[in-house]
């Protein structure tokens, strides 16, 4: 029996990567798509078919959707400051729009979409999201959330009018190894383990090892249901106790000043400033300040019960990223 083939986007970033590795060990025959210049390096040592192109250039990677037997859709545009939102949405929205209308021409049957948790209902009391929590577009903040949120609306819509044989995960904020930008989320991990971030605003985040979002991505392609979303995360937990656990494993001492954030936001208009004078990200922005009103706390319930999504604890995700790190020099 052949192996099943696989078109994979995004397998050169974070979660991609993981996805490919596991993919891989499960026997499926892997394509994945990648541009010409993008770093490879999480591609080293892996049987893989490179088909170079572009999500908003189906003509580029149609013949290579033929005769799969499913798409996994990971890539996206995550950054939590960008200074071209168009550039972003092009990517999220209509490169996730075009990828999809082309898996419908090649009659692909089962497809796997990569959303974000960022596309849920936030409650400011800690109330956790869960897949039907309500929530409309004004409730995004920030140009990532809006196109994670809007790319998402455009799979619903094919799969409700044009029967595109999706299911939707909705990971949370993975870590773990192989983040070679790093991510945002990546990034706190390496800061905090630098000591470079000695006080913290009340907010918390869900953490889940990447390897978990992974195999969720593979227990939604067997078992989820078309149409349907699943929130792949593990722990709910402060930002605090993050750089108390990331500080206990490295050994330095954990941050104890909690800031308000009312006072933050001058700092960050003017580290945006800066950013667009620069071009490089700025470590604090306006909208991220916005977004730590709400905790980002999460139930996995759902992918637990239908599943059988079992996710490892948030310290063993924050320990293996920290290796990673280490062992790569980011810290």
């Amino acid at each position: 029996m052949s192996s099943p083939s696989v078109f994979l986007t995004g397998a050169t970033g974070f979660v991609g990567a993981a996805v490919a590795r596991l993919l891989i060990r499960k026997g499926c025959a892997l394509r994945v798509l990648t541009r010409p210049h993008n770093d490879r390096r999480n591609l080293a040592g892996l049987d893989v078919q490179m088909i170079e192109g572009d999500l908003n250039a189906p003509d580029s990677y149609r013949a290579a959707l033929k005769g799969c037997d499913s798409l996994f859709h990971v890539a996206a545009d995550y950054r939590i400051w960008v200074p071209d939102a168009a550039a972003m949405h092009a990517v999220n929205v209509g490169g996730t729009r075009a990828l999809m209308l082309a898996a419908l021409d090649a009659g692909i049957p089962r497809i796997v979409y990569t959303s974000s948790v960022a596309t849920l209902g936030m409650h400011k009391d800690g109330t956790l999201a869960r897949e039907d929590s309500p929530v409309s577009f004004s409730d995004m903040i920030g140009t990532y959330k809006q196109s994670k949120y809007l790319a998402e609306e455009e799979v619903r819509r094919l799969i409700t009018h044009h029967g595109l044989p999706a299911v939707i995960v909705n990971p949370s904020m993975p870590i773990g190894p192989r983040d070679i930008k790093p991510t945002p989320t990546g990034r706190v991990i390496v800061n905090a383990a630098k000591g470079k971030i000695p006080a913290f605003v009340d907010t918390g985040l869900n953490v889940v090892h990447v390897d978990d979002v992974a195999q969720g991505h593979w227990l939604a392609f067997e078992r989820g249901q078309i149409g349907e979303r699943y929130i792949l995360g593990s722990e709910n937990l402060p930002l605090g106790e993050i750089l108390r656990i990331v500080s206990e494993i490295v050994g330095r001492p954990a941050p104890t000043v909690r800031l308000p954030r009312a006072p933050l936001y001058p700092l960050a208009f003017g580290m945006e400033c800066l950013a667009r004078l620069t071009g490089k990200e700025p470590m604090l922005t306006c909208h991220a300040l916005r977004m730590a009103e709400k905790k980002m706390y999460v139930s996995t319930s759902k992918a637990e019960r239908a599943l059988d999504y079992r996710p490892r604890p948030a310290r063993d995700a924050i320990a293996d990223a920290l290796a990673w790190f280490r062992a790569e020099k980011y810290c």
